[in-house]
């Protein structure tokens, strides 16, 4: 082999030993990023889900989405950097059925706090408070059955004055006992503080406005706050 080609053969081993520690280098670094971005994401904490299932005082009727109290509760959470994010699953004109209807499709994306509110549509159509009662509480089993360690909250709504004594006193009732045969945590009424105050409410008298829904937020803290 004349002198030429053995510089050549050299220059080749040169090249491929110089290409080779690139290489390594290069797998190295992309696994020690590969390291450091998996510690980041173990000290970096999950958001965990509250999921605001309920009616248009949920959807915050009338108002822009953030004045509502979901997004304040929402703003609360961030502000005390606490680990949480708001789902509103509000829908204007829902009934206790018609959010039996919905609550499988609801159940699609994880939760670790469910907050009920609905019933209030069903006083004001005058629906029968035990018919009320049962789609609470299959709405609550079904919650339990496919997320078993999430919290529930069950807000509590009054019925209007003109339904008469009997169905009112029903329909209250609903909600303290269906919290103790479940062992879940109740807010009396969403609407203490609110509910049939004028300058609190928008012009149609049933839904809060934007001071109304800062009393609200309060009312739902009191009670979310201990199952953070």
């Amino acid at each position: 082999m004349n002198i030429f080609c053995i510089k050549i053969n050299l220059w080749i081993l040169v090249f491929s030993t110089i290409s080779w520690q690139c290489n390594s280098d290069v797998a190295q670094k992309k696994e020690t990023r590969t390291e450091e971005r998996a510690a980041e994401a173990k000290q970096k904490p999950t958001k965990k889900t509250i999921l605001f299932f309920g009616n248009s005082l949920t959807a915050a009727y009338g108002l822009s989405p953030t004045q509502g109290f979901v997004s304040l509760i929402q703003h609360r959470l961030d502000s005390l950097e606490l680990p949480y994010r708001c789902v509103n699953a509000g829908l204007s004109g829902e009934t206790t059925a018609g959010g039996l209807g919905r609550i499988d499709w609801v159940l699609n994306q994880h939760i670790d706090i469910f907050v009920l509110e609905l019933g209030g549509n069903d006083a004001l159509r005058g629906i029968n408070p035990d018919d009320s009662h049962q789609n609470l509480q299959k709405i609550i089993a079904k919650v339990k059955e496919k997320y078993p360690a999430a919290k529930i909250i069950l807000a509590g709504m009054e019925a209007p004055p003109n339904m008469g004594a009997a169905f009112t006193k029903k329909f209250r009732e609903n909600y303290s006992q269906l919290a103790k045969e479940n062992s879940v945590a109740l807010i009396p009424f969403l609407l203490e503080n609110v509910g049939g105050i004028r300058s609190l409410n928008q012009a149609d008298g049933i839904h809060p406005n934007i001071e109304g829904n800062l009393i609200v937020t309060e009312t739902v803290w009191k009670t979310l706050k201990n199952s953070l």
